[in-house]
């Protein structure tokens, strides 16, 4: 008996092929952005290393999947030991260990939980943001809860900094549930089709949340450093914009500092459909080698700066199973990669950046500052008390 296959007319089966392949896309929720992937414009080549920023942020949710105190304690002491103990082991080309981005969801706040976390920033490894979940929300709710929010973490765990021209708290954003802006088609976990405007005027920096691939809530525009500009009647306004370019201003509503997104190649199931790359650390999708090769391989920059290269990661790392992986082997030896690869001096060099730092040295950027991008890391908004620099010890603390 003939294969099947050979018994199907070569037009039926290559209808069949790509009809499972369109089936393939929309499970995924590819067709939104695969556009803007396969047009997308590779970096330019530069002359000398480039400098690679390297930007680990946290949905960090202690009491994910509604545990006990006694569980969420053990989550928070696992983390503030673990991450010491990972992170002490590394050093990027400044003598700085990693940097962890603690995105702490306001619904969940516990001073207890939040002290620790504040003396592990003092003590050099990273620093304390904002993450939210709502739903069905107000205006006048989000302000509240916000400006609340911002105001506890800067008085009470040295958390935040403020505008040394405006005096106001700043702080860097990631939204629960992906769903910035209303973006979720179903409507759900937001309910704000301006949160764009209100951020900014709440005094959020940039927003970290995508990319949020395989969410419906992922953006057209992607592997980018952009401006959005809101708009009130429509939710999802930061689907584009406009990219941050050296001698550019700023323009629109928000800041949006993206991570890598593609198709990983290297990780194919059934070894023909490649495995979608969306900066995601997790149980089921661990770092490797191949994996932070092509996230600094995207080439993500300020246009006009292409040898400051951007990568910025994301995870959900309080939960035990996802904790395994980040505070475990295949993290450290993402680290002993980066190191050993990408810090050479010559052709790369290596920085552990906070998000706080990344905003800084993408507005030096955009002014036109060049050389070390280093020396930029606290350029507009200065470290908080919690932090390496701002803090009473700490491993990287400025001399």
């Amino acid at each position: 008996m003939k294969p099947i296959l050979l018994l199907i007319p070569p037009a039926l089966a290559l209808l069949t092929l790509l009809r499972l392949v369109w089936r393939d896309i929309r499970a995924r929720n590819m067709q939104i952005w695969l556009g803007s992937y396969i047009g997308r414009k590779r970096r330019p080549a530069v002359a000398g290393p480039t400098h690679v920023m390297f930007c680990f942020v946290d949905h960090f949710e202690p009491m994910h999947g509604k545990v006990d105190l006694a569980t969420q304690r053990a989550r928070v002491d696992r983390w503030t030991e673990g991450w010491r103990a990972l992170a002490g082991r590394h050093r990027d080309a400044d003598g700085r260990p990693p940097q962890h981005g603690f995105f702490y969801p306001e619904e969940e706040y516990l001073p207890e939980h939040l002290d620790k976390l504040s003396a592990l920033c003092r003590d050099g490894f990273g620093e304390i943001e904002v993450h939210l979940h709502h739903d069905n929300d107000t205006e006048a709710n989000f302000r509240r809860t916000i400006a609340g929010f911002c105001e506890v973490l800067h008085r009470d765990h040295g958390a935040l900094s403020r505008h040394p021209q405006t005096g106001q708290l700043m702080f860097g954003f990631i939204h629960g549930n992906w769903c910035l802006d209303n973006s979720n088609p179903d409507g759900r976990w937001c309910g704000l089709d301006n949160e764009l405007i209100l951020l900014r005027e709440l005094g959020c920096y940039a927003d970290f949340t995508m990319p949020s691939a395989p969410s419906p809530t992922q953006t057209h525009i992607i592997n980018s450093i952009y401006y959005a500009t809101d708009d009130p009647d429509r939710p999802k306004s930061h689907d584009t914009g406009v990219r941050v370019r050296v001698g550019g201003e700023p323009v629109g509503d928000l800041l949006l500092v993206q991570g890598p997104i593609g198709l990983n190649w290297a990780d194919r199931r059934r070894g023909i459909v490649p495995r979608v790359e969306n900066s995601d650390i997790r149980a089921n999708y661990p770092p490797t080698p191949a994996r932070v090769d092509g996230w600094v391989r995207t080439g993500i920059h300020v246009e006009g700066r292409p040898e400051w290269v951007f990568v910025k990661i994301h995870t959900h790392g309080a939960p035990e199973k996802d904790a395994e992986v980040v505070l475990g082997p295949a993290v450290d030896a993402m680290f002993d990669h980066l190191e050993r690869h990408y810090n050479d001096g010559e052709r790369y060099v290596l920085h552990y950046v906070n998000a706080r730092e990344v905003y800084n040295i993408v507005k030096a950027a955009e002014a036109g500052m060049t050389g070390n991008p280093a020396d930029y890391r606290d350029y507009v908004l200065p470290p908080p008390a919690a932090s390496w620099a701002g803090g009473r010890g700490g491993i990287g603390r400025a001399s």
